[in-house]
């Protein structure tokens, strides 16, 4: 068996070499086997293939901008988080034209609670480029990533779904299944050169766009992180980690390193009809444009309760009991809140946000759990 795994792996990094462009030939029986891999994805995908609001039904044509948005929507977001916001996105704004010409600030808006705000501020440019082409998605990969905030996996997916061209969109879940296929004994991160390479080598001349989507569903419904269904896979045949035993183990696992660790607070003041002051983020940065709770910056080192002085307005600041807690890509953030009543009028820059309007004002994550955590701790 380990000398069986052996020759296959080889086979395998032959077709990483010759995709790369290394001038290794690869073994013509490795093409038989990328073909039946082809043949009975597809036929899984057929009979199987999930329902999601931004596909296309079997034997309609894609709508690119569809494409798109779902691919905007879907970077480091489930598909089941992704779907409630594609479809206001949708009903919204119909078209690129429209989504072109909406203000900025309602396109952020509508991104509130999905994390990662700079998609808003590309998705929103990316439109304007499209519009200004008369609403006409390039078909090519060069020229899509040449549109703004359209990386090689965007490209790849659209010129794939979109235009049934020869790509390879390689996500969390092809990268899982390529790493399986292959046994790939190093960490995908540090791998994905080679993993891009197999992918090349797999996606089909015809019917492109349905192979990707077949993958994707493979890796979202059987071959999973921690409980492959291996049985049910179509490749399971051809999958070096499923003959290992332990398909499980694959992709090799990288030491986690710590996050390291951010403190800061907030300020809830509000006045007697429930209002509450907030103000927005600046055009830049994280969290960018999205609207906020007043409060300190975010630093390793806090003061403790001297952050009451750091207060937009002064009032009798309370420190609620519990703190408000959120992890981000490169740290983790912990959160005070204060409370206080307040009968003023809004500082500059600062605006009143009444308690039924909380959902649609363009709060981050963090910040919808921070006003959450006051409304609950009801300050008066």
């Amino acid at each position: 068996m380990a000398d069986s795994l052996e020759r296959d792996a080889r086979k395998w990094i032959k077709v990483f070499r010759e995709e790369s462009g290394d001038g290794t030939s690869g073994a013509p029986a490795l093409a038989e086997r990328r073909d039946a891999i082809v043949r009975r994805t597809l036929t899984w995908w057929d009979r199987a293939r999930r329902a999601l609001a931004w596909r296309a039904a079997p034997g309609e044509t894609p709508d690119p901008y569809r494409v798109w948005l779902s691919e905007v929507l879907l970077q480091q977001t489930t598909a089941s988080a992704a779907t409630p916001y594609y479809r206001t996105f949708v009903e919204r704004w119909p078209t690129v034209e429209r989504l072109a010409a909406a203000p900025m600030e309602e396109v952020i808006s509508a991104f509130a609670g999905l994390g990662y705000y700079s998609r808003a501020r590309n998705l929103h440019a990316c439109a304007k480029a499209v519009a200004a082409r008369g609403g006409r998605f390039p078909s090519e990969e060069a020229e899509l990533r040449a549109l703004p905030g359209v990386g090689a996996y965007t490209a790849a997916a659209i010129a794939a779904i979109a235009f049934d061209r020869r790509a390879a969109p390689v996500d969390g879940n092809i990268a899982r299944i390529v790493a399986r296929l292959t046994a790939l004994e190093t960490p995908i991160a540090s791998s994905r050169k080679a993993i891009a390479a197999a992918a090349r080598a797999l996606a089909p001349d015809r019917r492109a766009g349905d192979f990707a989507q077949a993958l994707m569903d493979i890796g979202a419904t059987l071959c999973r992180p921690l409980t492959p269904d291996c049985p049910a896979c179509p490749l399971s045949r051809d999958c070096l980690a499923f003959r290992s035993g332990a398909p499980e183990t694959f992709p090799r696992k990288a030491a986690a390193k710590p996050k390291p660790k951010r403190i800061g607070a907030v300020f809830f003041a509000h006045r007697a009809d429930g209002a509450f002051l907030a103000r927005r983020r600046p055009p830049k940065g994280l969290l960018a444009s999205t609207v906020e709770l007043p409060g300190t910056v975010w630093t390793g080192e806090g003061p403790g309760t001297a952050w009451a002085e750091d207060a937009p307005i002064p009032a009798r600041w309370r420190r609620l009991p519990g703190a408000v807690d959120q992890v981000f890509t490169h740290f983790a953030l912990s959160l005070a809140v204060y409370a206080a009543p307040y009968a003023g009028g809004a500082p500059d820059s600062h605006f009143w946000v009444s308690r039924d309007a909380v959902a649609e004002a363009g709060f981050s994550n963090v910040m919808r759990k921070a006003v959450a955590h006051a409304i609950a701790a009801r300050p008066e």
